[in-house]
């Protein structure tokens, strides 16, 4: 997308942290904005200071855990502006911890927010913006941990990791469609992702602390809030649509994490070329990549 202005952003989680530096971002791009929260009355009362910023701006409800609670906050959009271009799945939540000591319901709740709350904002825009024919963009928040896994962040890791995978692939469905897609990943951010707990639905255990990144409460809240701000990630964020970026960091340091982790995935496969068992294949199945067949 090379023009924002009139166009409609709708954000999940814009009522805080990642989303809310969206939400300005693309607001001061001359986009109006839909901040998409589960708190309400929260996205509301920001909405109505946007304003003082010239962004115009509406709070809906929305769970991102529920399909339904998604399509009713996209119709509301769409009351509200007519139609949405760009859609930030970036509503999420943080869980950790040793083998065996994650709940059943943090799982579920961790898997549901991170993961399906990405499948339904997709599911559910995606229809809306080809029917426009305008084009959009789809920009799903990953994390660093979406590109390395550190240990006792499993539960994290592994939507993260989904989020990553997906929009690669979304991508290649979408192009055809004139709807780019993104992935962010970003390091630390100063949100409240440590304190996720505070906002966690009654069906996965109601509020209280979590230990969110792995580690003691304190360990965490500290590296969090030693993070970037997010009103800087949202600005990268609208670099990226912009540039129609699939994949969006904010932390270049990482670059040589990810490559000692490319470096073993290389390693493996230099192995498997010299494997006595693989000797024994008489004839591959040919590899052609998707876009080509």
């Amino acid at each position: 997308m090379k023009e924002f202005r009139g166009k409609t952003a709708f954000i999940t989680g814009g009522a805080s942290g990642i989303g809310l530096g969206m939400a300005r971002a693309f607001g001061h791009a001359g986009m109006n904005v839909v901040l998409a929260d589960i708190d309400d009355k929260l996205a509301k009362d920001v909405a109505e200071k946007l304003a003082a910023e010239q962004i115009k701006a509406v709070g809906v409800r929305c769970d991102v855990s529920e399909h339904a609670s998604v399509r009713e906050a996209a119709l509301e959009a769409v009351s509200a502006f007519g139609k949405v271009h760009v859609v930030c799945n970036n509503a999420g939540v943080a869980v950790g911890g040793p083998i065996g000591t994650v709940k059943d319901k943090d799982w579920d709740w961790i898997i549901d927010v991170n993961l399906k709350g990405v499948v339904y904002g997709t599911e559910t825009f995606v229809p809306l913006i080809k029917s426009h024919g305008e084009g959009g963009h789809i920009a799903s928040t990953a994390s660093m941990a979406g590109m390395i896994a550190p240990a006792g962040m499993e539960p994290y890791t592994a939507t993260k990791f989904a989020v990553v995978a997906m929009s690669e692939g979304w991508a290649q469905q979408l192009a055809p469609l004139n709807i780019g897609v993104s992935v962010l990943c970003p390091g630390f951010v100063k949100t409240r992702i440590h304190e996720s707990g505070r906002a966690r639905q009654d069906k996965y255990g109601g509020q209280g602390d979590v230990d969110a990144l792995g580690n003691g409460p304190n360990e965490a809240a500290q590296m969090v809030l030693s993070g970037i701000d997010p009103d800087i990630v949202g600005k990268r964020v609208l670099e990226a649509v912009r540039d129609n970026d699939l994949y969006i960091f904010t932390h270049p340091m990482f670059k040589d994490f990810v490559q000692a982790r490319f470096a073993g995935i290389m390693a493996g496969f230099d192995k498997a070329a010299q494997s006595e068992a693989l000797k024994s294949v008489k004839e591959w199945a040919p590899v052609v990549p998707r876009a080509q067949q």
